[in-house]
């Protein structure tokens, strides 16, 4: 039976790697690379200084495939990622085949596979499609765990709940009853709706991009003083890189009058 591994490998540093991931690695003879195209060499560079420093007296192969597109302005958002995971698990489907009988491959994933990735849902679709293999997940440190460190806060206010969501749904304002909300996946600065403080009350933001990486770029402070200084560095880093990772913390400070 083929074993693959979903390895987390954290959001850029390679030191944040586990023990156990480490482990993993070292017991790797094929590792899979979704090329996503020139704009993103650095991802790439990122695995593979990955694999030089932690990856030891082991000979392994490289398996690649270039990553499915996806529509950045989709008419139909669910219907969107439900054609991207299809295309994605053709391409998983071929991967998987560069592994024989007995030996073991891996997937790098980007911070923590449980966590708004489609890596698992598609591996599971396929072996209910009846291709044989057996799979292990190894957590990695998220962005949320990188952010945190990095500001150097706890997420949470004593007794108080936190909300991870996306920034499509923080479009529709604070969750009812929660005032911290971690955002991940937002390409529209939605923190910039939330600038009025006599609608939404006094909200601040801890904000991070290419969290663990040189790249690193941290804000925080009031959203409406930060707001447009977060939108221009963004927007600079993006042009630089071809590609930005980021995700922010708004806590709400002051309850609005609304409320």
């Amino acid at each position: 039976m083929r074993k693959i591994f979903v390895i987390g490998i954290g959001v850029g540093d390679p030191d944040q790697l586990t023990v156990r991931a480490v482990q993993a690695l070292n017991r790797v003879d094929v590792f899979f690379v979704m090329d996503k195209g020139a704009a993103k060499t650095k991802l790439r560079a990122l695995r593979e200084e990955i694999l030089r420093r932690h990856v030891k007296g082991r000979t392994y192969r490289v398996a690649e495939a270039a990553s499915p597109p996806r529509d950045p302005a989709p008419a139909d958002y669910r219907a969107c990622v439900d054609d991207l995971n299809q295309a994605k698990q053709a391409v998983f489907e071929t991967l998987i085949g560069e592994v024989k009988d007995g030996e073991t491959g891996a997937f790098l994933v980007w911070g923590d596979p449980m966590l708004y990735d489609s890596t698992i849902r598609n591996l599971d679709a396929l072996k209910e499609a009846g291709l044989a293999f057996d799979y292990e997940v190894i957590p990695g440190i998220t962005a949320i765990q990188a952010l945190a460190a990095a500001h150097k806060i706890p997420l949470n206010r004593i007794a108080e709940a936190v909300t991870i969501t996306t920034g499509r749904k923080l479009a529709d304002g604070f969750p009812p009853g929660v005032d911290s909300v971690v955002v991940l996946l937002d390409g529209e600065d939605t923190f910039r709706r939330f600038v009025d403080s006599k609608v939404h009350g006094d909200v601040d933001i801890w904000w991070g991009a290419y969290l663990g990486t040189p790249d690193e770029i941290l804000i925080a402070g009031k959203v409406k003083d930060v707001a447009e200084e977060i939108h221009r560095r963004r927007s600079e880093a993006r042009r630089a890189n071809g590609w930005i990772m980021d995700t922010y913390l708004l806590r709400r400070a002051t309850t609005p009058s609304s409320r």
